[in-house]
């Protein structure tokens, strides 16, 4: 891919033969989308902007935790437990109407009703908190008899979640997200420096945290569902920053060799360089789960392709936004403080006021 840079040579004609190694000016004559698709090095990413980036992760991060930490989640029956009671969507039966029935049968409301399936074999779910047996029996005669003939006692049927298992499931998800997390360090500190393995392992942090605090401010049922759904969207961060970062060690691999370009110059370039490639790998990534929203979802109302298919939607979002305007500015700034990158960014500047004059 072409990084073709151009310079101003209106004033004098021609420029000096090293002028566009030494006074590195992105190409900014294109339109956006050519600027968009050549990676022409002509968005600002890294560079004066930075602080713009870490101000938004860092408003984001904190209304996130903000969130968790005082409205929590609403977590499904899978972890709380409860009992939960099924009905057959037929001629009149809605869910609307079976919440009316348990809310005058035993004057509360329910957790949650919503149908799942379609044609003859949909069903509308109601779940509550874990109900006594004389309760359950009788909300089940309320139930049969409430829409008879459609509808008998006999059609409806009930089922406890135990609150154990979903500590238990609980655990094991809490197990897995550790063993992902080490994993994932152990990698990218093998495949790359120090720099690059912080500023990946913050960008993951940052994807955990803003997922899951979106779902806590919108209060999205959190399900086992879920939980498999955030594991998928980390491997997909973790891609992204690898695809980033390792065009970035190609770029600066012999930086200090020359006074083409400065450390963060040529981190912005990669970064516009594999940012057409983040949005296609975005795109097609959240086209097959827009798909899996429609057709499961909306036309077989299937309820736990629903929670997987937001969380990922949600995941893929954030995921890309922090792999290019989190984790590359953040490389820079540590990078910056090294002694060696402060020495070559001071040759490269100098250079070009001298060029320049």
């Amino acid at each position: 891919m072409s990084d073709k840079t151009t310079s101003d040579t209106s004033r004098s004609g021609t420029a000096p033969a090293d002028w566009a190694d030494a006074d590195y000016v992105a190409a900014k004559d294109q339109s956006f989308l050519s600027r968009l698709y050549s990676g022409t090095g002509a968005f600002d990413v890294v560079g004066r902007r930075r602080r713009m980036w870490y101000v938004i992760s860092g408003v984001m991060m904190l209304i996130c935790i903000l969130s968790i930490a005082i409205r929590g989640f609403t977590f499904g029956i899978d972890f709380e437990g409860g009992t939960q009671v099924s009905v057959p969507a037929r001629a009149g039966v809605t869910t609307s109407e079976v919440s009316k029935v348990f809310s005058d049968t035993l004057g509360k409301d329910p957790q949650s009703v919503q149908q799942a399936g379609s044609g003859n074999s949909a069903t509308i779910q109601l779940r509550t908190e874990t109900l006594t047996t004389e309760e359950t029996g009788k909300l089940l005669h309320a139930l049969g008899t409430s829409f008879e003939p459609e509808v008998t006692q006999a059609d409806v049927s009930s089922s406890d979640v135990s609150s154990t298992w979903g500590k238990e499931i609980t655990r094991k998800m809490l197990i897995a997200l550790a063993v992902f997390l080490v994993v994932a360090f152990i990698y990218i500190a093998i495949r790359f420096d120090k720099e690059m393995s912080i500023a990946a392992m913050a960008s993951l942090i940052f994807d955990l945290v803003v997922t899951a605090g979106i779902y806590s401010l919108v209060g999205w049922e959190m399900t086992p569902a879920t939980v498999i759904g955030l594991l998928t969207i980390l491997g997909f961060s973790v891609y992204d920053t690898v695809v980033v970062f390792d065009k970035v060690e190609e770029n600066t691999r012999s930086v200090l060799a020359t006074t083409r370009r400065t450390y963060a110059e040529q981190t912005n370039l990669a970064v516009n360089q594999t940012l057409m490639r983040s949005i296609n790998t975005t795109v097609i990534s959240i086209l097959p789960i827009i798909a899996l929203m429609v057709v499961a979802v909306w036309m077989l109302g299937v309820g736990t392709l629903k929670d997987l298919a937001l969380i990922q939607l949600v995941g893929v979002v954030v995921g890309t936004f922090s792999s290019v305007f989190l984790a590359s500015p953040l490389l820079v700034t540590m990078k910056e403080r090294s002694t060696d990158i402060k020495r070559h960014t001071a040759k490269v500047l100098a250079r070009r006021e001298k060029v320049s004059a």
